[in-house]
């Protein structure tokens, strides 16, 4: 789910040039192609996150910047989630895990708080370990982002 956002052009001005981004609208990546033809480095794919058309062990790191949290948007109630969202993100990670090489690093950038999204990623079946940290200016009233990242192959901790 890239959406419009300059993140993976961002990216390649800091020296990443091999980034693949996905959305599920083909507007949005035809338009995304067009907006950096001029970044050989960067590839667009219409994509479904719950089906990656990549094969095992392709990447060695997965970036996602909000899309896990547009598959909670209908939830209602964050401390008792659907069956069907739960399902869902289960079967997004598992795509995730399945994509990353063998020491490969999925880092998700969220607003979701580690008591919400910890119980998601943190299960034996995706191979990863799993760390995170709240990122603000420590202004009170701003909000606060976590940054999750699990590294395939390492254990998760007790």
């Amino acid at each position: 789910g890239c959406g419009n956002s300059a993140l993976s052009h961002d990216l390649h001005e800091l020296g990443y040039t091999d980034v693949t981004s996905i959305d599920f609208s083909p507007a949005c990546i035809a338009a995304m192609r067009a907006c950096y033809a001029r970044c050989p480095g960067l590839r667009w794919a219409v994509m479904d996150i719950c089906a990656l058309a990549f094969p095992d062990a392709s990447f060695d790191v997965v970036l996602e910047k909000g899309t896990l949290d547009v598959l909670m948007v209908e939830e209602t109630d964050p401390w008792h989630v659907s069956p069907q969202a739960a399902a869902v993100m289960r079967r997004v990670l598992a795509e995730v895990s399945r994509v990353l090489r063998p020491g490969g690093c999925f880092i998700s950038i969220t607003f979701a708080q580690p008591h919400f999204r910890k119980p998601h990623y943190a299960q034996e079946a995706f191979g990863w370990s799993l760390r995170h940290a709240a990122c603000g200016d420590g202004d009170a009233g701003a909000f606060h982002y976590f940054l999750y990242v699990m590294r395939k192959g390492q254990p998760l901790p007790p």
